[in-house]
């Protein structure tokens, strides 16, 4: 998934965000609500980790600019307080799910992967197709029965194209959901981790480049 964590203690943020990346998530980092409102007008997020005490723009008003706007993005909250109003006035702005401080980065990841289920079509624990079998809470793929150790990247990105269900995904939807703000969208990164796949998975080739539309595993 693409995920948004939005908090302005950078020691936090960037242990939540390796936490989440750790999953094989591609995570975009904001510390004011000013900065994850700019994130969010250019990017498309399935789930947004936002911290309710934030500078420049507080974090209830970038949760309504969320809720307002349209988008699939799933709001986690996060906050300091723990009284049950505060709970449902965060709910109550448009939040999907509410996580009070201090908190266990398992617990928090779990629940991201449930808004994450709701942001899109869930794909089942374990995708098989084409000889591939990939155990998403396992992050393991086999091919034929044989194990094919991935990187976190090439994982993401095989798990992408195999939720596909057999159609082209285009490389920029593919930068898009494996790789943070920090990827250059003139990179050959997805051609050359498709190379990679292909060469870890063997012969005979299974993932199929569509010219001029993407990649896709039929």
């Amino acid at each position: 998934m693409r995920i948004l964590v939005v908090e302005d203690e950078p020691l936090l943020a960037g242990a939540v965000a390796e936490w989440l990346r750790g999953d094989a998530h591609a995570v975009d980092v904001a510390g004011d609500g000013g900065t994850a409102l700019e994130n969010l007008a250019v990017h498309d997020y399935d789930v947004v980790v936002l911290d309710r005490d934030l500078p420049v723009v507080h974090g209830d008003d970038v949760c309504r600019s969320i809720a307002a706007g349209g988008s699939q993005a799933r709001i986690l909250m996060l906050t300091a307080a723990t009284d049950i109003a505060d709970r449902v006035s965060g709910l109550t702005l448009g939040a999907d799910d509410y996580l009070p401080k201090p908190f266990a980065f398992p617990e928090l990841a779990a629940r991201v992967v449930a808004l994450g289920r709701r942001a899109r079509p869930a794909a089942p624990p374990v995708i098989e197709r084409a000889g591939i079998r990939l155990d998403q809470h396992r992050r393991e793929v086999y091919r034929d029965g044989r194990y094919v150790p991935l990187s976190r990247k090439e994982f993401a990105v095989l798990s992408e194209l195999l939720r596909a269900d057999g159609a082209a995904v285009s490389a920029e939807r593919l930068l898009e959901k494996a790789w943070d703000e920090h990827a250059d969208p003139f990179t050959n990164v997805v051609r050359i981790t498709v190379l990679k796949l292909r060469r870890k998975l063997g012969e005979p080739p299974v993932i199929r480049t569509e010219p001029g539309v993407g990649y896709r595993v039929p």
